[in-house]
């Protein structure tokens, strides 16, 4: 186990040199343990072609090193400079308008370019070369944010170039790949890869299966070029940390699978200008305008401990109003506070906020930090400083056990249901972010997981919505698990090709319960479809034909079977709304036999091996008395106020 601690990000380039050491003694002062730099720097780490002045950065590692700090070093691979741009100005991506993401502000790379590759390989090398060995430089965090500002998907030439060699890798012959998507259809057929064009810019539709491949191929770019940056570190560092800091609700590439290659995922966290952007009505962001949505950083901390196999960490973490959002408000006076113990609830090694200092300067001048552009302290200095000295208190350490309860989420299936949403409103991430909200407010500890055999051992439920195509080898290791499964809806309804299973939906799911989808249909918002013991369907329904053995355990109004049985395997046909998600949740816990809890509607609960946390997310003062019982409290109190945390250590 190791103890759980504070970070910050720091840019020494953009201050005078005769201030680093102040902020290096503030930050130790206050209780910060580790530091992010330079991942933004390389216009400073080599202003023209091979003129390299890596001394700044040298000397801003022993300040901090002298404070005491240890160092996550950034590859500055996100922000390539001017000169480089004009060297190779088809580096840079191209939109789906066919329109080049130009120099003037981050990530304008594009990832199949193999000369922008090079490039990067040798700042890399020269950096890990130079800093491998110091001993203050606790990580390597490669790039920043792979993919921010929709930049995954290219439609450059070098995107055209690979994905014509990326299928004639997977398909090896061209009538392969014409029966795979289906070609047939419109006369879409090709004689040879050098034929297939990029699936934008066509007059209607794109063929969903094109979408999907260029999508896999577009992931496995992203995976290719930090595998490159994380060989390179590795020869150079051989024990180093290595990470990556993913985002919130972005889904554009595998994070599983690009976790790999890393020791740690990290992600940034922002939980205001989250929810400003999310699809919530107007009425839920008014109730959390200031303390952000009660699950949606849950969620992520669940994802991407996932993806870390257990090591996980915020690199960013929101300190006040954010500068990127439709409206940014200020956090509630304790959030900051409550956003740090969720996460260390969660099992997070670290939480680093952004940033030190507000910048004065560019596009985030705008976005608060730690101190104000002049230097002094601001609100999250001053919660910062408290978080430590409690953590320090709490003893807090990475306890994180495997929970019983699993939530699968998919990226292949995100993709699959932004290329054919058949309702405009169909989102795979709010779907399974809603069921993971029904799932906090019954007091569960939730593991979110990849959908692979390894992930699923062990658990005492497992939930799957919407899951794309399921492989046989996965249906099996279902079969196996003992575990009680809850299904649909769209679970298993295309084949990996994108085409409906030649036995209907839910394709090799059947083995597990004996239905077939026959009909589906999306409802436009407002409809609803009621079913008879409670709530009703939203968004999406599906029609079943069910064989003999199989038990109909809701059925809507209209007759339609809208949950099925059959021994441990629930099958859910359509999207529930809060009240019929709530009475599906009961019947599986009970199933499961898994204890739940009676929650108020902005209380959660989070347990980190013995010890239990509360967080109060509402605006009003809450008893939680019946929580505790005669438990002593290691942090908080009773009567819970708004943004609190309570925690106590559990003798079960």
């Amino acid at each position: 186990m190791t103890h759980q601690r504070l970070g910050v990000c720091y840019y020494p380039e953009h201050w005078p040199e005769s201030r680093w050491r102040e902020d290096a003694e503030l930050m130790k002062g206050i209780g910060l343990s580790f530091v992010r730099i330079g991942e933004f720097a390389w216009s400073r780490l080599e202003p023209s072609e091979g003129a390299y002045d890596f001394a700044w950065l040298a000397r801003a590692v022993d300040t901090l090193d002298h404070a005491g700090l240890k160092i996550v070093l950034g590859t500055p691979t996100a922000t390539p400079p001017k000169w480089l741009v004009d060297k190779m100005p088809d580096m840079a991506a191209l939109d789906a308008d066919g329109r080049p993401r130009k120099f003037g502000s981050r990530r304008h790379y594009c990832f199949s370019h193999e000369g922008y590759a090079q490039e990067c390989d040798r700042i890399v090398e020269r950096l890990a070369r130079t800093f491998g060995a110091h001993p203050a430089i606790a990580a390597w965090q490669t790039d920043n944010e792979y993919g921010c500002h929709d930049t995954v998907l290219s439609y450059s030439q070098s995107a055209l170039r690979a994905f014509r060699k990326w299928c004639a890798a997977k398909y090896r012959s061209i009538e392969t790949l014409n029966t795979a998507w289906g070609n047939v259809f419109w006369s879409m057929e090709y004689r040879s890869f050098d034929e297939i064009e990029l699936p934008n810019l066509t007059v209607t539709e794109a063929n969903p299966s094109h979408l999907m491949d260029f999508q896999r191929f577009s992931s496995d770019q992203v995976i290719a070029f930090n595998r490159r940056q994380t060989e390179i570190i590795r020869r150079h560092a051989r024990d180093a940390t290595i990470l990556h800091n993913f985002m919130g609700s972005f889904v554009d590439f595998d994070h599983y699978a690009l976790s790999d290659d890393l020791d740690v995922a990290a992600w940034d966290s922002y939980p205001l200008g989250f929810l400003e952007r999310s699809s919530h009505n107007n009425d839920f962001k008014l109730r959390y305008m200031r303390v952000g949505d009660p699950d949606f950083q849950a969620f992520h901390h669940d994802l991407y401990r996932a993806c870390g196999r257990g090591r996980w960490q915020v690199m960013e973490q929101q300190p006040g109003p954010v500068n990127w959002a439709p409206w940014n408000p200020a956090p509630a006076e304790g959030a900051v506070r409550l956003w740090t113990f969720e996460a260390f609830a969660a099992g997070a090694q670290t939480v680093s906020y952004f940033r030190w200092r507000q910048a004065p300067f560019a596009q985030e001048q705008m976005h608060e930090g730690l101190l104000l552009p002049y230097a002094e302290p601001n609100e999250g200095y001053h919660a910062v400083a408290r978080v430590s000295q409690e953590l320090a208190a709490l003893d807090a350490r990475v306890e994180r056990a495997r929970a019983p309860v699993a939530l699968i989420f998919d990226y292949e299936s995100a993709w699959a249901w932004r290329i054919e949403p058949q309702g405009q409103d169909f989102s795979y991430f709010d779907l399974v972010l809603f069921i993971y909200r029904g799932l906090r407010r019954a007091g569960l500890s939730v593991d979110v997981i990849p959908a692979t055999a390894t992930a699923i051992a062990e658990r005492a439920l497992i939930i799957a919505p919407a899951l794309f195509a399921p492989s046989q080898e996965f249906t099996e290791a279902l079969a196996k698990s003992g575990a009680t499964i809850l299904l649909g809806p769209r679970a298993g309804s295309k084949t990996a090709d994108f085409q409906i299973p030649a036995n209907l939906p839910p394709g090799v799911l059947q083995s597990l319960i004996d239905i077939r989808v026959r009909r589906v249909e999306s409802l436009r918002p407002g409809a609803r479809v009621p079913v008879s013991e409670s709530g009703a369907f939203v968004r999406w329904r599906e029609f079943l034909i069910v064989g003999e053995n199989v038990e109909r355990e809701l059925t809507s109004d209209d007759g339609e079977i809208a949950l099925a049985r059959c021994g441990n395997v629930f099958y859910l046909s359509g999207w529930p709304d809060e009240e019929l998600l709530k009475s599906v949740l009961r019947r599986i816990f009970q199933a499961a036999g898994i204890p739940t809890l009676d929650l108020s509607e902005d209380i959660r609960v989070r347990d980190n091996g013995a010890i239990r946390y509360i967080f109060n997310y509402g605006a009003e003062t809450t008893d939680i008395s019946a929580l505790i019982g005669e438990e002593t409290l290691l942090l908080g109190e009773r009567l819970l106020e708004p943004c609190g945390v309570a925690a106590f250590r559990r003798r079960d």
